[in-house]
């Protein structure tokens, strides 16, 4: 996954987008924008959404601090472009929409239980008591999930902006 110097700019600035809006809503508990630019990062750009993914990730802890909440995220945000990786290229216009918001939904609806076996690891848990904290954190999970399922009207904008600046930016080459 060679990247140009094009790619190393979008891709940063991206990233950069993903924690500004992150830092913006942070008023709002568990409502943001992550799926869905992760969701839309993914349907443009593929295996390369991992780099303003991962930029993401690494602004989050160098502003944030490198402590044990961060560890899980180096893998929850792949889960979520994997899901992404894993729908049909060539679905049908009319159904991309809810397919997208769906996805990103069912992301955060289970952010807690994918959070959860660091947080085990990380803390000496026991099954039961990962379940325990799986359970505690589940009205968490819902309003994360039903705010990334709202949020996700969003994600058919951006993959249209997104494809027509690259578009654009192609021409200007």
């Amino acid at each position: 996954m060679k990247l140009t110097v094009k790619e190393i700019v979008v891709f940063g600035m991206l990233g950069s987008i993903m924690y500004a809006s992150k830092f913006i809503m942070e008023l709002l508990p568990n409502i943001h924008l992550l799926g869905v630019f992760t969701v839309s990062f993914t349907v443009v750009y593929r295996k390369k959404a991992l780099y303003p993914i991962y930029t993401y990730v690494i602004l989050n802890g160098i502003f944030c601090g490198f402590a044990t909440w961060w560890i899980p995220y180096l893998y929850l945000w792949a889960v979520l472009w994997g899901a992404v990786m894993l729908l049909p290229q060539k679905m049908p216009k009319g159904i991309q929409p809810i397919v997208y918001m769906t996805v990103c939904a069912a992301h955060g609806f289970l952010f807690g239980t994918l959070y959860a076996p660091a947080q085990a690891i990380l803390f000496g848990l026991s099954l039961k008591g990962m379940v325990a904290w799986i359970i505690a954190g589940l009205p968490w999970d819902f309003m994360h999930g039903i705010s990334n399922f709202l949020c996700g009207i969003l994600i058919m904008p951006i993959i249209s902006v997104l494809k027509l600046a690259e578009k654009n930016m192609e021409k200007a080459l």
